[in-house]
């Protein structure tokens, strides 16, 4: 079955604070008719200096960041996305883990990728999570989740879309220097382009980070985007653009590997 939904990005910062982000989450105010708001990777607390260690900022994945979207999701009828650090077995390392309330039983995505680049160590204080793709359906579309440096990696858009996404969903916090902004929007066109499907990207905004928050469409054309500070964006999304786009540009059909 078919299905459109509305989605609501903010490009907001993230604060140090955890508390001040959960303050941030129960602000929020949600236009009716909205199916899914996506905000930033790391939302329920910045990843501080480059290299400082993220597990005093832990937190089980029934702690009061999850309850905190969770109860965001109620308020407003809404699914919600966001990114936070959950404990794991390994208690120096948490995992980088999104968080989608609002549809279905509470999921969470864990970062498989770890940004081990341009001069980072993502891994030192990060477990990756397991390799199994994620996809959750949001009124009739299918959603395949990813985190910030996933987007390098077109293996794992493919299996998302081989597990039935039309929709590759990806909350970052993209990292700004020479470059960056161009790769982000390149990368995030490719992906759309590659799997036929949307692509629905929430950054957080600069100076830190690159901003450009972004919804793509399966033809690869931009349909909004956001600039380097805070906003808001909104979209719809339905699957007939994904069907006619497959069906005008049926390369998924045509793999041979």
């Amino acid at each position: 079955m078919g299905g459109d939904v509305r989605v609501a990005l903010w490009q907001h910062a993230s604060a140090l604070d955890p508390a001040e982000n959960r303050d941030a989450l129960s602000r929020i105010e949600v236009a009716e008719g909205t199916g899914l708001v996506v905000l930033p990777e790391a939302f329920a607390r910045d990843f501080g200096v480059p290299g400082s260690t993220l597990a005093p900022y832990a937190e089980p994945f029934n702690g009061p960041f999850v309850e905190a979207v969770e109860a965001l999701a109620l308020r407003h009828s809404t699914a919600v996305l966001a990114g936070m650090f959950e404990t794991s077995a390994d208690p120096d390392r948490p995992y980088n883990t999104l968080v989608l309330a609002g549809a279905g039983p509470v999921a969470a995505y864990r970062k498989i990728h770890l940004y081990d680049s341009f001069g980072q160590r993502e891994s030192d204080l990060v477990t990756p999570g397991p390799t199994e793709p994620t996809v959750r359906e949001i009124g009739g579309l299918r959603f395949g989740l990813m985190t910030c440096y996933d987007l390098r990696f077109p293996e794992l858009g493919r299996a998302l879309s081989q597990a039935g996404a039309d929709v590759l969903v990806l909350p970052a916090a993209w990292a700004a220097g020479p470059g960056k902004v161009a790769q982000w929007e390149t990368l995030l066109r490719a992906r759309a382009i590659e799997n036929v499907c949307w692509v629905v990207a929430a950054a957080q905004p600069g100076p830190r980070y690159c901003g450009h928050s972004m919804v793509v469409a399966p033809t690869g054309d931009v349909v909004a985007e956001a600039h380097d500070g805070e906003a808001w964006l909104t979209a719809d999304l339905d699957l007939g653009t994904v069907e006619a786009a497959r069906e005008r540009n049926p390369s998924l059909a045509n793999r041979r590997m």
